[in-house]
């Protein structure tokens, strides 16, 4: 059904080398390039010190960056909490990129396994969100790929904070700067011979990092129906990219992938960032450590509250202990932990954290607002063909060997509004209903799952980001070719630009319960209608060589389907999420119900900084490892090295909440119960169609 090649769940070990790389950057690398692990840095609860300059919640992918680099002159002293294991004895369930499709840590200990309300919009399901609970994150777990957005997202998240910011800080957050904070993360290594043969990829090396302590590059192994991808591409009108990486990652391509060349293994943030340092005393990382709640002092700087240091435990039942810190303490949870953390320390509407029973410490409406994440499904066929999954059925030896097992799904495309709509129904035309939903606030505010006018503000200023500046120019749609299934080749279609925003809250003070993830999938209209756009245009590749030669009969949705109805209800019933959840806390003014500002401190704090992906303002089109990888470096950059210029202070205070005539809170959202998400997105859905019934277009 869904990329299960982004759960990237992996079963062994290979350490045969593909080909010679040396990392300029590291030491301790064994000459067949393995890099040793390095418990030196581990600490327990007891051999812990009373205070660290800096305290870093969550050792995820934007965790274990910032670890290395604030420690990188070792005096800096700094702590890792991680809620999940370190992920040494599952080495083997890591390292081999294509067993993740075959083996999964899903559902086991090393998964938060995170869960969705009921959404109407598709079909009343509750989702599935995996997440990685182990050092390294979700890139210890996920399907490695590194795509790049388009510049023009980027750029639009610069002018989404720029106005209200000092602008040294903000222009950190353009194209060309998060450009070059991607290449100092990456190594890159170009295929090997066999597989650029096989599947033709383009690539630019100067788009690439040489020196940067993930590698990245092609699988040593390409499955022989690749070949097809880019040609049919091609005969359907999506071109084939000479170069996606350098901000304009529209048409075909084979993406880049997150493994080490020299073993055939995942490369991710710990094996990146933290396996291969020399032995560092001032970086410790703690473990089976979840940060419980950020402590706050009672000194005010600047109007700003200061947080003194962090509470933590192994699990509910553990005595919960306490760490200081001197300088300051960043969350980097994800989209997920980071406003879960803040709110079970006091940080967010004011509503929620009454009704949650949690003590105010900052007001600030914002948090878990403006979630946004890639919905996906996809067309199927079968297949006589091989594919990676019959192979790796069979048992043979090839089968289990390093060079099959480097294969992962990579065939992607990234497709603009034109290529979907033509003919009566038009792209401009679209657009220019789309526009038209923002106009009228009985239209809009169904779609904002919030009465705060500070949340409300920013949603407006989203999207007219994406309508103005996004949408005319990056890729609405990802086409991925997907082959791990055996005897069966698919094709999907995820939504990269989603109209439609949801939010995250509590309902426990306690950080061992899951918050409640409502996204509110597909509640505006357009984002069903792109969809079935898309579907009709993947279901045409089954006509167009050479991908027809490879194909038997449609097996999902099937001949049955056929009219934008038909569509409509397949894509809402089927589809899921693509593992690209964010903008939780994002970076956007306070009075847009912004939660950090340009320097990724969170409003009304002084000390305290998310530094994930759930800082995103907005959508992009790309996987979003390579995104915060560069995020991350840049964050560790402004840090060390804050702009000379006097930089933007937190403001204090928050926005005002309210309680809404039943009585429930207001301060994020129209309910704040584990089911609210079904009855406000039916009638969200039922009124705005209703009103914009011209989004819902007839057939091409």
């Amino acid at each position: 059904m869904l990329a299960t090649e982004l759960l990237a769940l992996t079963l062994a070990t290979f350490a045969v080398p593909a080909f010679a790389h040396k990392n300029r950057e590291f030491h301790n690398v064994h000459t067949h390039g393995i890099y040793p692990i390095q418990p030196r840095n581990y600490i327990t609860p007891e051999t812990r010190r009373d205070s660290y300059d800096y305290i870093i919640a969550g050792g995820g992918l934007a965790g274990l960056v910032l670890a290395s680099r604030l420690s990188d002159d070792g005096k800096t002293t700094v702590l890792v909490l991680e809620a999940g294991g370190t992920g040494d004895d599952q080495k083997s369930t890591i390292n081999a990129p294509g067993l993740t499709y075959f083996t999964s840590l899903l559902n086991t200990q090393f998964d938060y396994a995170d869960k969705t309300v009921p959404q109407s919009g598709a079909g009343g399901r509750i989702m599935r969100w995996p997440r990685g609970k182990i050092l390294g994150g979700s890139s210890a777990v996920n399907g490695m790929y590194i795509v790049r957005p388009n510049s023009a997202e980027i750029d639009a998240w610069h002018d989404l904070i720029a106005d209200d910011s000092n602008k040294a800080y903000a222009d950190s957050w353009t194209w060309n700067s998060l450009y070059e904070s991607m290449k100092k993360s990456e190594s890159f290594t170009p295929p090997t011979q066999d597989s650029e043969n096989t599947a033709g990829m383009k690539y630019n090396a100067g788009s690439h990092g040489s020196s940067g302590p993930l590698h990245t590059t092609f699988p040593a192994y390409m499955i022989p129906m690749t070949s097809a991808w880019l040609p049919t591409l091609a005969a359907a009108g999506i071109p084939t990219s000479q170069d996606a990486y350098s901000g304009d990652n529209l048409g075909g391509f084979f993406s880049t992938m997150a493994i080490n060349p020299t073993n055939l293994t995942r490369s991710y943030s710990k094996s990146a960032y933290i396996d291969p340092l020399p032995p560092r005393d001032n970086l410790h990382v703690l473990a089976n450590a979840a940060v419980t709640r950020v402590t706050f002092s009672d000194n005010v700087q600047d109007g700003n509250r200061v947080a003194s240091g962090v509470e933590f435990a192994s699990s509910v039942s553990d005595t919960v202990k306490s760490v200081a810190a001197s300088k300051e303490v960043i969350l980097a949870g994800g989209a997920v932990g980071s406003p879960h953390m803040l709110l079970v320390s006091g940080v967010g509407p004011k509503d929620v954290l009454d009704s949650a029973g949690v003590s105010v410490q900052v007001e600030l409406p914002g948090v878990g607002q403006h979630l946004q994440d890639h919905l996906a499904t996809g067309v199927a066929w079968a297949t006589t063909e091989d594919t990676q999954g019959t192979i790796y059925q069979s048992g043979s030896d090839f089968s289990k060997s390093a060079e099959f097992l480097s294969y992962v799904n990579c065939g992607t495309s990234y497709v603009n509004g034109s290529y979907l709509f033509d003919g009566d129904e038009s792209f401009s035309s679209f657009v220019s209903q789309i526009k038209a939903t923002f106009n009228d606030p009985t239209t809009l505010n169904p779609l904002i799952p919030s009465t705060d006018s500070a949340v409300a503000e920013g949603y407006k200023a989203i999207y007219q980001s994406y309508v103005d500046k996004i949408i005319p120019k990056a890729g609405m749609i990802e086409i991925l070719f997907s082959l791990n299934t055996p005897g069966v080749i698919t094709v999907q279609t995820a939504l990269q630009t989603p109209l439609s925003q949801g939010r995250l809250y509590i309902n426990s003070s306690s950080i061992f319960d899951p918050p409640v993830i409502d996204p509110w999938y597909l509640s505006h209209p357009a984002d069903v209608v792109v969809l079935r756009q898309a579907l009709k245009k993947v279901r045409s590749f089954s006509q167009l060589s050479p991908l027809k030669e490879l194909l038997g009969e449609e097996t999902r949705p099937g001949p049955s389907v056929q009219t934008d109805e038909d569509w409509e209800n397949y894509a809402r019933n089927n589809v899921n999420t693509e593992f690209h959840p964010g903008c939780t806390c994002a970076m956007l003014p306070k009075n847009k119900g912004g939660v950090v500002d340009a320097s990724l401190k969170v409003y009304g704090t002084s000390n305290v900084r998310v530094i994930d992906g759930s800082v995103f303002p907005l959508s992009m089109s790309a996987h979003l490892m390579a995104p915060i990888y560069g995020m991350a470096e840049k964050a560790a950059e402004i840090i060390l090295n804050p702009p000379t210029s006097s930089s933007s202070s937190s403001s204090s205070g928050g926005s005002s909440t309210g309680t809404g005539a039943n009585g429930s809170p207001t301060g994020g959202s129209n309910n704040n119960n584990n089911n609210s998400g079904a009855a406000p997105v039916r009638a969200s859905w039922v009124v705005v169609v209703g009103l914009v019934a011209g989004v819902l277009l007839s057939s091409l």
